[in-house]
């Protein structure tokens, strides 16, 4: 198997595990503080390992119906493992798009705790040699065991990507775990599993080929007046809208500018789009297009897409107007002045957050992912 580069590549070591081959050995840090191996789970009848990992929408889809089913089987020789086999180099920052956590040991012990998960969550992210030997293509994907450890099923949990449960219609993972513990041949022994795909430390290749493209994007402003500042907080574009007000001269606003533009890369491969409105004099526009290329405040290929669709060629503007009451009536009309002054609104129109000052970057992406949510939408 050649180096994995590009962001599908199979990297060295992969194998893949037929129906019929052993459990692969492991030795892993729990987010517990306990190291687990495969010995840890010789008792059950049937053994369920589940990779997954923080980022990816169809594993948070499925979060709920793996939880209802594990509580359905207890006092059942059934034992169950989660590990997680990313590694963070391995994914862009617009990756992250669907979760307020990283693919890290530590991120993955808060996912676990907030999400009350009481079972064994492993990680192996920092060398990914258990996620090579089982084969793991995605998250989520699912191996099950018979009682002497030889595969029975790969591949899917189920065959939905959306968290609603009247969504599934073939429960392939449970059927199989059913199936076994009735002494029964599993139905469907093969699915594909479908989700993210396995985020190995190879593809920072891939990574920083995208962060070198990211770096050499060019920063764009436009001039902007009330009525054009009516027409985007109106909105209706489908996306979820970030406004900024801000100007060189204002020390909290560079010393915010850095956090919002991060969190447009974010969920830059969302409908999302950061707007920032300059107070600059529009004779200092250079000055404000020299600060906003420094910050990497930039457009995605799919916002420069979207944009362009509506007829803009940016979404940096310098305000030319002289009042800024006018302004501030067009925009919103509680801002009370003092830049910076951030408003989030979504695809409406309707405020969700508003923040005179310097924001929080958390409480904004919380705010972010509570409407765009993390999971896929039908």
């Amino acid at each position: 198997m050649t180096k994995a580069a590009g962001p599908h590549d199979l990297p060295e070591g992969f194998t893949e595990l037929k129906i019929g081959d052993r459990a692969p050995e492991f030795e892993l840090p729990g987010v517990d503080g306990k190291t687990y191996t495969l010995d840890d789970f010789s008792q059950p009848d049937v053994l369920m390992v589940y990779f997954t990992g923080t980022h990816c929408p169809t594993s948070h889809g499925v979060e709920r119906r793996l939880q209802t089913f594990l509580k359905s089987m207890q006092g059942q020789s059934f034992g169950f493992v989660a590990i997680n086999p990313n590694h963070s180099s391995g994914l862009r920052p617009d990756e992250f798009g669907h979760t307020q956590y990283d693919e890290t040991f530590e991120d993955s012990r808060r996912y676990a705790h907030d999400l009350g998960w009481e079972f064994p969550f492993l990680y192996d992210g920092e060398k990914q040699l258990t996620a090579r030997a089982y084969g793991c293509l995605a998250t989520p994907h699912v191996f099950i065991f018979d009682q002497k450890r030889t595969l029975r099923y790969n591949g899917r949990f189920d065959d939905s990507r959306f968290p609603d449960p009247a969504t599934v219609k073939h429960h392939d993972a449970i059927n199989a775990v059913n199936a076994l513990l009735a002494g029964k041949p599993v139905p469907v022994e093969k699915t594909r599993p479908h989700g993210c795909s396995t985020k190995w430390r190879e593809r920072s290749v891939h990574v920083a080929e995208e962060e070198a493209k990211w770096q050499a994007a060019q920063a764009t402003v436009q001039e902007i007046d009330v009525d054009a500042v009516k027409a985007l907080r109106q909105n209706g574009s489908g996306k979820v809208r970030l406004f900024n007000v801000w100007a060189t001269w204002c020390a909290p606003c560079m010393q915010e500018m850095p956090d919002l533009t991060k969190i447009a890369r974010k969920f830059s491969r969302r409908e999302f789009e950061l707007i920032t409105i300059s107070l600059d004099a529009p004779e200092d526009k250079e000055d404000v297009v020299k600060f906003l290329g420094k910050v990497r405040a930039v457009m995605s290929d799919k916002l420069r897409k979207s944009v362009e669709q509506e007829g803009r060629t940016t979404n940096n503007y310098i305000y030319v107007g002289a009042s800024t009451d006018d302004l501030a009536e067009a925009l919103d009309p509680e801002w009370p002045g003092p830049a910076p002054y951030s408003l989030l609104i979504d695809q409406d129109g309707n405020v969700i957050y508003r923040k005179v000052g310097v924001v929080d970057p958390e409480k904004l992406t919380d705010k972010i992912l509570q409407t765009l949510t993390h999971f896929h939408k039908p």
